[in-house]
């Protein structure tokens, strides 16, 4: 199949895709850091006694996570700008993208804390270990152990969510496809290079899951 495609042309529209490439990566990471700060505080807010900010955070959280993401970013784009927020698309990506993650980014981690047996947690609190002592020692190793893996699959998926971003018209590696497809009405060899470098970017993003998984976490205690 592959001598049928017209490489000479990939090979010219290179530079769109290189782009497209760096864009899709800061995004992702920017997006990423994002939903992990909204993920631990919507996590907090969950797991509070309290139960209006617990609600508060039950309602963000199956919100985000019973709708589209397509849905969400069209709401987003169209929407913000009639009630006078107005940010560009990529600012509006971002926000989609950090948003969405984030809720799913939030139940991870309150799993990971709610595997922590109470019992581990109650022979702490006997041994005289202060509440960081605790986070320490006890929680958060068990915790990691549980919460690391899912974490580096959300960010694996929230790499290819940032695909969305090319119908607002965010120059990233699908916009980059759908151009050379535009111009040159070759839709193949536009979007068989956008594949390419997605499996790239996983393979490297499958590595170093591997990898951190063996090397930077503390395992799940048994």
């Amino acid at each position: 199949m592959l001598e049928y495609f017209n490489f000479r042309v990939i090979a010219q529209y290179l530079d769109q895709y290189l782009i497209g490439l760096l864009a899709t990566g800061w995004i992702s990471l920017v997006s990423l850091f994002l939903a992990l700060i909204l993920g631990t505080i919507a996590c907090v807010m969950r797991l509070s006694k309290n139960r209006l900010i617990s609600g508060v955070s039950a309602v963000y959280i199956e919100s985000m996570r019973s709708t589209p993401l397509l849905t969400q970013l069209y709401f987003f784009y169209f929407g913000l700008p009639s009630i006078g927020i107005n940010i560009n698309e990529v600012q509006t990506g971002i926000l989609a993208l950090s948003l969405n993650s984030g809720a799913y980014i939030a139940e991870i981690i309150r799993a990971g804390i709610l595997s922590v047996p109470r019992g581990h947690i109650e022979a702490g609190i006997a041994s005289g270990l202060s509440f960081i002592q605790r986070l320490r020692y006890i929680i958060l190793p068990q915790a990691l152990g549980v919460v690391v893996p899912p974490l580096l699959g959300s960010a694996i998926v929230l790499v290819k969510d940032s695909s969305l971003l090319s119908l607002i018209s965010v120059l990233e590696l699908t916009r980059a496809g759908q151009i050379l497809t535009s111009e040159r009405f070759m839709p193949a060899e536009g979007f068989f290079t956008t594949a390419v470098f997605y499996l790239v970017i996983y393979a490297a993003l499958k590595v170093f899951s591997d990898w951190a998984q063996k090397k930077l976490i503390f395992r799940e205690a048994h």
